[in-house]
């Protein structure tokens, strides 16, 4: 494998503390100390780039196997790397879904021949995601998944949740977990609100993120099982997480980019490209949840990436599937955070690198000398309006078309292997 030698990088490594202009040198897939004199086969300029370590999305759909229709793995792996991600865990609900090692081998081999992002499965917690019997989550482990997960099925009961909290705290499987209750949900297309009231669509309850997390919660106290609960969308959720952690429960949270932007009032007009699942919330929730990454109560950012055809989208707006592509646009938009909040580029790049890398126990999130050299290089004062249609990833579902974005990923490096962006096409 080549070697490489990065100069005059503005490195941003929030996982050491490091917001300093350097030098990066990469050798057999790794990052390596580096001292002046060292030679590499290739040398490259970064003066006026900004080099981080690889984001790792927590929530992805990839859609292969059995959906390629709306994206494949080459198409979103290439995506990633355009926006900031050398790792996508990947949900379990493809077809067939994750809940035998050949789907996971073959997702593997799909990645390994695809090249770009690195793929990590979720593996399902019951077999086809019916909710009823439990999948062999310790021989999933074994075969490469990161955690378990239900995608976004509802288990058959509460008995067969706590069964797999004590499987999986018997076996250290963490668990990746939507706090919805199905049955309070029901038939809800978006937030129950005023909203949804005025438009004469059914809502979804913050009741029903708040008497799942409660369930939750209390089984883990007696299981011991490690839990992650994804996409937290509501205060009031925020605030049993932010209780759970303060008496010492082994749990942590995330939410989705998406809900750091968009509120229910940008479904306004029936617009399905805003119908996501769990719903986008009130402006006092997204503030909320904004408040809970510089306080520590969430622990990451995904993107929640979920492609379609443009078919998926066009239906009425209770029929239309939901869910929004957000690969390609992540990292920008996690830039404009900074803009709009208190946080700084060090605390945006650590909620969706060091972070995921950490709760997941991933290696990678970090320039460490001795890590997997997973590098981005980007250019954050190149501007852009935002153009779905040019997007990588075949999903082409986004809301924020003709939005004002700026940061462009100039080089990406996966276990060493470099991507010039500006030259790769999928």
């Amino acid at each position: 494998m080549s070697t490489f030698l990065i100069r005059h990088a503005h490195i941003i490594d929030p996982a050491n503390n490091i917001d300093a202009q350097g030098d990066l040198y990469i050798a057999h897939g790794k990052l390596q100390p580096f001292a002046e004199g060292m030679e590499a086969e290739y040398t490259l300029d970064a003066t006026g780039l900004v080099a981080i370590p690889g984001l790792i999305d927590l929530y992805a759909r990839l859609r292969e196997p059995g959906q390629e229709k709306k994206a494949t793995i080459a198409s979103e792996t290439l995506a990633a790397l355009h926006g900031g991600i050398t790792t996508l865990i990947c949900s379990p609900d493809t077809d067939p879904v994750i809940d035998e090692t050949a789907t996971v081998e073959l997702i593997h081999r799909r990645n390994d021949d695809a090249g770009f992002a690195r793929v990590v499965p979720l593996a399902a917690m019951t077999q086809h995601l019916d909710g009823q019997q439990i999948s062999e989550l310790a021989t999933l482990r074994d075969a490469g998944c990161v955690a378990a997960s239900q995608a976004d099925c509802a288990l058959a009961s509460v008995s067969t949740l706590r069964s797999i909290m004590e499987y999986a705290a018997t076996f250290d499987i963490k668990l990746s977990m939507l706090a919805q209750d199905a049955s309070l949900a029901g038939n809800g297309v978006m937030h129950e609100g005023l909203t949804s009231t005025r438009m004469g669509l059914v809502g979804v309850p913050v009741v029903a993120e708040t008497v799942a997390l409660s369930m939750i919660l209390e089984l883990a106290w007696q299981t011991g099982a490690a839990i992650h609960f994804s996409r937290i969308t509501s205060a009031r959720g925020l605030a049993l997480i932010r209780d759970a952690k303060a008496q010492g429960l082994n749990i942590t949270a995330d939410t989705s980019i998406n809900h750091l932007f968009l509120t229910d009032k940008n479904v306004t007009g029936f617009n399905s490209l805003c119908h996501t699942q769990p719903p986008l919330r009130s402006a006092e929730d997204r503030q909320a949840l904004r408040d809970a990454l510089s306080d520590g109560t969430l622990d990451a950012i995904c993107t929640d990436h979920a492609p379609h055809d443009p078919d998926a989208k066009l239906a009425p707006f209770p029929a239309s599937e939901p869910g929004i592509s957000g690969l390609d646009t992540f990292l920008p938009l996690l830039l404009r955070l900074v803009d709009e909040t208190p946080l700084s580029v060090s605390d945006v790049i650590r909620l969706a690198s060091a972070g995921p890398a950490q709760l997941m126990g991933l290696d990678g999130g970090t320039l460490t000398p001795g890590a997997v050299a997973d590098v981005v290089l980007l250019d954050p004062t190149d501007n852009f309006t935002c153009d779905p249609h040019a997007f990588r990833s075949k999903g082409h579902n986004s809301p924020y078309e003709g939005s004002p974005l700026k940061g462009v990923v100039k080089h990406a490096f996966v276990s060493g292997q470099h991507y010039p962006l500006s030259q790769v096409e999928g």
